[in-house]
């Protein structure tokens, strides 16, 4: 893992830098409509050089010139306390997670009336509803959705035909299918329990999601006490427990086990897609079979997005949606001329960085809605070789990744508490919670009283 602080340093020189010229955002009350400030949440060199291409092709259309500022998204935090200090804020910032743009739009740093004038141009029919929904406070979008990745439980369909089981769309056909398919060099499942780990609290958000459980009512009560939470402990207690690995697992430890055929299922997120198929070398699949064929996984691999719990409505999932985000007191004019490309022109070519993690939360336009999502299926996924989607899965499973945006929920933002999601994030109370539980040191039911108190603890403090 790299050093932070020297890139904390260089990224604040640059902004220092852009200020200087004429870059930024709040506070330079004279700049002119030429210049724009794009922060970045994203620092591998080669996606970077990528979007960049974009941005120029923007500039060139434009006649606007911006100054790209890459900043991976756990160093904006402190990236913003300096530059709104300094009066350099960003005119853009993105695309950004769910629990940032709430946290930006807390601060009353996001211009929702100009996402809004984006959203409506661009054609509010156009977007997934429900990521509109997700990102709206108030009636107004605070950010403008851009694109996806979701939770996903793939399994091995070779093994689940043999042994005559269903997908594993339910609790039940979950957990049965984890016990059953468990044997010596085989786990049934494998899925995130380290404490303190956001991966953790992800994965066992995905599935209190399917059950009814959520983080609080529309009051605020944490309710994390709830007979679907405390059931969503047992739950995942048992499927541990019983089908799964002991000790810590954890996102590296997850992947390596499914990729060497150690696993009959696991829980990740949709990034997985392309390494299934061989396309990465630094997670390649090294499975007995994928030694004489490399594409093994991908083709024996079944994918099931929604899941349902016995206490749950309508099948769901955990998913994240980055957005573009407007800074008040920007260039708002060059600000909304850049998203707009970005989500229009640019687009297909953004998502094209990564399609295996960037379903399109806009599917099309007004004249052709399925414009985008047809667009994604044939790009090409993959790091050091790379091969269209749509040769890697079959059409339904792609039908399915693009639908679900549509099925995907969160705690919190429908109650309004997206602060306090952020805060979650940064102490990862609940996963501390598991830990404990699956270690033997608590029950189901003290896990979820003492993932309660420590939610109520933290609800608190921000307050």
């Amino acid at each position: 893992m790299r050093p932070r602080r020297p890139l904390a340093l260089l990224v604040l020189s640059i902004l220092l830098a852009a200020s200087g010229c004429g870059g930024g955002g709040q506070g330079n009350g004279d700049r002119g409509d030429g210049k724009l400030t794009f922060w970045l949440s994203e620092d591998i060199a080669q996606r970077v050089n990528a979007i960049q291409q974009i941005v120029d092709r923007f500039q060139d259309q434009s006649g606007i010139r911006v100054t790209v500022v890459p900043i991976p998204e756990d160093q904006l935090a402190g990236q913003l306390q300096s530059a709104s200090a300094a009066g350099i804020l960003s005119d853009v910032t993105g695309p950004l997670s769910l629990g940032f743009v709430q946290s930006l739009a807390t601060d009353d740093l996001t211009d929702a009336d100009a996402a809004n004038e984006v959203v409506e141009r661009l054609g509010r029919g156009t977007f997934s509803q429900r990521a509109l929904s997700l990102v709206e406070s108030g009636g107004k979008p605070m950010g403008v959705p851009s694109d996806t990745w979701t939770q996903l439980l793939i399994y091995r369909k070779d093994l689940f035909q043999r042994a005559g089981l269903p997908a594993p769309d339910s609790f039940d056909k979950i957990l049965a299918a984890a016990t059953r398919l468990k044997q010596p060099g085989r786990n049934g499942i494998v899925a995130a329990t380290r404490a303190g780990d956001a991966f953790t609290q992800q994965t066992f958000e995905y599935l209190a999601l399917a059950n009814g459980c959520q983080l609080t009512d529309d009051q605020g009560n944490i309710t994390l006490t709830s007979p679907q939470c405390v059931a969503t402990f047992k739950f995942y207690d048992d499927l541990i427990k019983g089908g799964s690995a002991r000790g810590a697992q954890d996102v590296d430890t997850t992947r390596a086990a499914y990729l060497a055929g150690r696993a009959a299922m696991i829980v990740w997120s949709s990034f997985l897609l392309d390494e299934l198929a061989g396309l990465n070398d630094d997670a390649p699949p090294t499975c007995p079979q994928c030694r004489s064929d490399r594409r093994f996984l991908s083709r024996n691999s079944g994918v099931v997005t929604a899941v349902s719990g016995p206490d749950g409505g309508e099948p769901t999932q955990f998913g994240e949606i980055s957005s573009y985000v407007i800074v008040k007191g920007g260039n708002l004019d060059a600000a909304k001329r850049f998203v707009e490309f970005m989500l229009s022109d640019g687009y297909v070519d953004w998502l094209a960085v990564t399609p295996e993690g960037r379903f399109p939360a806009r599917t099309g336009t007004s004249d052709n809605p399925k414009a985008y999502t047809e667009a994604w299926s044939r790009l090409k996924a993959g790091v050091d070789t790379k091969a269209p989607l749509s040769e890697l899965y079959p059409p339904e499973v792609l039908e399915a990744l693009t639908r679900s945006t549509d099925t995907m929920n969160r705690w919190g933002f429908a109650q309004g508490q997206g602060k306090l999601v952020g805060a979650l994030a940064a102490q990862q109370p609940i996963p501390k919670a598991l830990a404990a539980m699956l270690d033997g040191q608590l029950t189901p039911e003290a896990a979820a009283e003492q993932a309660q108190a420590d939610v109520e603890e933290i609800a608190q403090s921000i307050r």
